[in-house]
């Protein structure tokens, strides 16, 4: 694998993508019954901002970084609060000083922070080292961390006994045809388990490639499929990452006016622009 997460840990593209996911999860976690969690690509777990890696790129600070030194309405606050949870859980003063940054928490801690007793987590990552690094920072007994490839742990492991729960996949994008992949691997494990929250991550890079993705997602017919994209530029450059999306079938009742406001509110934060953009619509609405 050539793709290293540690070069982009906390950029614009993190913070969307586990915004969303600590909404869904203070969503699930409202209510008693247990949930299970599914991260198919799970990656580390924790990211040190310190790094070579992290310095090399800086991609944090314009994400994270920036996202610390803003301030903003105590409403889009009360959204952050679950993220910024956990963010401070990693990183000791940050509530005292946004420059004490130094660690930035893969989608697992995200995950492991904020479920309770009774969930249940399985984290997969096939490459050893990596696999290694999560299994380090993921030492809880409600937890798996295990070497299946994600894909076949979307059909492997659903539906969950739990019979509640979260779907996450954010695959690297490294190999020709993900995109088609991720809509039919899509369609299988819904066939599995409909009733299940699903959250799948792309990159904003080739519009065309995301545009048929979306129509192949639409031609898939399933209800209550929201899309949820964030761009750094108001106008996207062919080739170049200023922006990603999630689709997320069966999301919470509270989730799309939610996110609707808090990326409207980073959208100017994390702009390289200055101006950035974001929509959230339905892609295909309940039935």
């Amino acid at each position: 694998m050539n793709y290293r997460h540690a070069f982009h840990a906390g950029n614009f593209a993190d913070v969307v993508k586990h915004v969303v996911l600590t909404r869904i999860l203070a969503y699930l976690g409202q209510k008693d019954a247990a949930f299970r969690v599914l991260d198919t690509h799970a990656g580390a777990g924790l990211y040190d901002l310190s790094g070579d890696e992290a310095q090399r790129t800086g991609e944090w600070e314009r994400g994270v970084g920036a996202v610390l030194r803003a301030s903003f309405r105590p409403e889009i606050d009360a959204l952050l609060a679950p993220w910024r949870q956990v963010l401070d859980a990693c990183n000791p003063g940050l509530d005292a000083d946004p420059a004490g940054m130094r660690h930035y928490p893969g989608s697992p801690l995200f995950a492991l922070a904020l479920t309770r007793p009774q969930d249940r987590l399985l984290f997969c990552e096939t490459e050893p080292g990596v696999r290694a690094a999560l299994s380090e920072v993921a030492q809880d007994h409600r937890a798996k961390v295990l070497p299946t490839d994600g894909w076949q742990a979307l059909t492997a492991y659903l539906p969950p006994r739990e019979r509640r729960g979260l779907v996450l996949v954010d695959p690297p994008f490294e190999e020709a045809g993900e995109f088609h992949r991720l809509a039919s691997t899509l369609a299988e494990a819904h066939a599995r388990w409909a009733t299940g929250i699903y959250a799948l991550w792309y990159p904003i890079k080739d519009v065309r490639a995301v545009d048929a993705f979306q129509r192949e997602i639409a031609r898939a017919g399933i209800p209550k499929t929201l899309r949820i994209e964030f761009d750094t530029r108001a106008v996207r450059q062919a080739g170049v990452l200023s922006g990603c999306g999630l689709i997320v079938v069966n999301p919470p009742f509270t989730l799309a006016d939610e996110i609707r406001a808090v990326l409207a509110a980073l959208a100017p934060v994390m702009a390289s622009d200055g101006v950035g953009r974001s929509r959230v619509g339905w892609l295909i609405p309940e039935r």
